[in-house]
């Protein structure tokens, strides 16, 4: 027995999927959209698709800030990171001398 798929035949957007709206319902709330917006629908949605595009740019920044720290974190500390002070003294230590025999 073959069990029914979500999106079997159908060539639905995931999301809408995820939501549960179906072709008819996205029909149903279009036609909703024209009566409410109407002349001003085209500008509404130009601006729901910059603000779309703006948040799909922050969440693609925020993605590649996170992978960056982690792989920051992940990678072991350079030899390069600690700088030897300029101005160090030369250690000097007294010179071993054997004791006489008298």
């Amino acid at each position: 027995m073959v069990m029914p798929t979500l999106l079997q035949g159908s060539a639905m957007c995931p999301l809408f999927a995820i939501i549960g709206l179906g072709p008819g319902s996205l029909l149903i709330i279009g036609v909703i959209a024209v009566l409410l917006f109407g002349e001003r629908l085209p500008e509404i949605a130009r601006s729901v698709g910059k603000w779309f595009m703006e948040f799909k740019k922050e969440v693609r920044g925020f993605e590649t800030e996170i992978r960056g720290a982690i792989d920051a974190a992940d990678s072991p500390p350079s030899v390069a990171e600690y700088e030897v002070p300029e101005d160090r003294d030369e250690a000097t230590a007294p010179k071993f001398e054997p004791p006489s025999s008298t």
